[in-house]
């Protein structure tokens, strides 16, 4: 009767399991802070983790704990409690330029051709990295604390938006909201 019960309770839980997403989770960042008291000083440590899917998911998250597995394990739960998605062009770059800002921290995320790689600062990377974008160009101006570069770089990420969904919240096909190519070379091809 054990048996039947054990079985059960791994049958379900397994399931879980595979239904749940898989996430990447990188430590970004790791703080420690210490308080004197009366017998020495006691420690204590915190955590900046940046979760994702790879696939357009991306969350962060900080945790505060006496050791640092704990701090981390909470890092994480918070970050992906706290996911956005995000649109890519192409499933490896953005759709346009952003800007993001937090406090200080001002940072600017451009789209770019393929073979180009993350090109972006220790806090970003994590971010873009883990949201699964391949090709990006980006710069961190002002603040250089990773709190406030990945805050920033989450709120950018919030204003993206593709042509689908504008094309969509303005009730026109998303050929009408794309720039015209150039018609000229094909004119070209034409007459030779």
């Amino acid at each position: 009767m054990a048996e039947r019960e054990n079985r059960r309770e791994r049958g379900p839980r397994r399931d879980r399991e595979e239904a749940a997403p898989e996430f990447a989770d990188r430590l970004v960042a790791i703080n420690r802070v210490s308080k004197t008291v009366k017998g020495g000083k006691r420690f204590g440590f915190a955590a900046l983790v940046v979760v994702g899917d790879q696939k357009g998911r991306v969350g962060f998250g900080k945790g505060k704990a006496k050791e640092v597995p704990e701090a981390i394990r909470k890092a994480t739960e918070q970050a992906k409690r706290q996911m956005i998605r995000v649109q890519l062009r192409e499933g490896r770059t953005l759709h346009h330029d952003i800007e993001g800002r937090h406090g200080a921290g001002k940072v600017v995320m451009r789209a770019a051709p393929e073979g180009t790689g993350i090109i972006a600062g220790g806090p970003m990377r994590a971010v873009f990295e883990m949201l699964g974008v391949k090709d990006v160009v980006s710069k961190s101006l002002g603040s250089a604390n990773p709190y406030n570069m990945i805050r920033a770089t989450i709120d950018g990420l919030k204003k993206e938006q593709s042509p689908r969904s504008v094309a969509q919240r303005r009730g026109k096909k998303v050929a009408d909201i794309l720039p015209k190519r150039d018609e000229a070379p094909a004119a070209e091809a034409v007459e030779a």
